[in-house]
């Protein structure tokens, strides 16, 4: 195991942000255009500490000691950590490098006070790193460095975590014919394979088996299920974005997964990623590629899955932007999507029962354009007890948001 250093390379905390405290008044906060959202802050990360010029992924991590507030950014070639506490003057904290090489895609999620961070980078593996050495960061910015390495795979396209039960599911991987790797986390610092959930689970005759095989996770929501369905309540359940297919698994007994089941939809593109409402009546599914196929508006595709044996297609929102959807999110009735040029979409999902989403606020983090292109707000990670949103973009910002309801 390495051992976690953290070595000094200046005197003083790093304070640096453009348009501090923009609020958003007549569709506009500073140069970006907007609708009930404040820009509290904006870093560009790409060119602090290790320069990149490529953003990816985000998370957040409270501190159960302190409860200051830290985003988690990955760019090509690091992970960059942020104090965002005071979110009009964030803190640059410093960089963990990349485990080998630069990649466009870089993922991590947190499990109790670790950071778990994967790469589609040749033999990146999976980093940990534990985020209580935050506390100790007294001048900034830092060269981090892992505090144990899990080696089982190598390159993995996403990471999904259930905290509930303490596993991690590397989705994507260069193992397990590109489903999912189970990893018993548990013990942070102790990461131990569990099993594999690919082809001996997944069934699927789909157009897209001859590039990633029919097995291929994209992305996944792990959770103890507590929705209606009482077959099920209290599994663990994972809803898998599997390419051109939502699939269903009961993973509860991990050495015998179950798929439960698996429905394709019309107009699919890509079927990328997705989120439960919290009562898990409902999911809601981005598809990455639909809009630039079939040269309709950003949609967002809504699912009933009250019966998950029988998961039906619900309704449809279409946005007024051109943007492809990417990543989404669901806290209470609120649905936060980063959608590439269009930026960070607000929905209100109260009215999901009759098949409606309806939009609240937008900010917009690339304004020059609005066009189907994989540029722009990568990512968003809205569950802060204060109200800070933040959002990733594909050229290295940061940005620090605030909903105004």
């Amino acid at each position: 195991m390495k051992i976690s250093l953290i070595i000094f390379v200046s005197f003083s905390l790093f304070s640096a942000s453009s348009y501090p405290n923009e609020i958003c008044n007549n569709g506009k906060a500073g140069d970006y255009p907007c609708k009930q959202i404040n820009l509290e802050a904006e870093l560009d990360l790409g060119k602090l500490g290790i320069h990149s010029n490529q953003g990816n992924d985000i998370w957040g991590w409270t501190d159960p000691l302190t409860l200051k507030e830290y985003a988690i950014m990955g760019l090509g070639n690091k992970t960059s950590f942020v104090d965002i506490t005071h979110p009009k003057d964030p803190i640059y904290l410093g960089d963990l490098p990349s485990q080998t090489e630069a990649s466009i895609w870089r993922d991590i999620k947190v499990y109790q006070n670790y950071a778990f961070i994967v790469s589609e980078a040749s033999q990146h593996g999976m980093q940990i790193f534990d985020l209580t050495l935050l506390r100790e960061v007294r001048s900034s910015p830092i060269q981090f460095e892992n505090s144990a390495f899990y080696n089982r795979f190598g390159s993995a396209h996403n990471i999904v975590i259930n905290e509930d039960t303490g596993f991690a599911y590397a989705v994507g991987t260069d193992t397990c014919d590109r489903g999912m790797h189970v990893v018993d986390i548990k013990n942070p610092l102790y990461p131990q394979f569990s099993t594999c959930i690919d082809r001996d689970i997944f069934e699927d005759t789909s157009s897209y088996q001859a590039l990633h095989g029919e097995d291929y996770t994209h992305d996944a929501q792990c959770v103890l299920y507590h929705g209606p369905d009482t077959r099920y309540q209290g599994h663990e359940i994972c809803m898998c974005a599997n390419a051109d297919t939502v699939n269903i698994v009961d993973v509860t007994d991990k050495s015998q997964p179950i798929q439960i089941s698996v429905k394709k939809y019309s107009g699919i593109g890509y079927t990328h990623q997705g989120w439960l409402t919290e009562d898990h009546r409902f999911f809601i599914l981005g598809d990455e590629l639909d809009e630039k196929k079939f040269k309709h508006p950003t949609k967002t595709l809504l699912w009933n899955v009250e019966d998950l044996k029988n998961p039906i297609h619900h309704g449809t929102y279409v946005h007024s932007t051109k943007a492809i959807d990417h990543n989404l999110y669901i806290k209470g009735n609120l649905v936060f999507e980063a959608n590439y040029d269009a930026g960070l979409r607000i929905l209100d999902a109260s009215d999901i029962e009759n098949g409606q989403l309806k939009e609240l606020g937008y900010f917009d983090t690339l304004p020059r354009r609005n066009r189907p292109t994989f540029d722009g707000a990568w990512s968003v990670y809205p569950y802060f007890k204060s109200g800070s949103i933040i959002v990733s973009n594909t050229d290295g910002r940061l940005f620090i948001l605030r909903y105004e309801q």
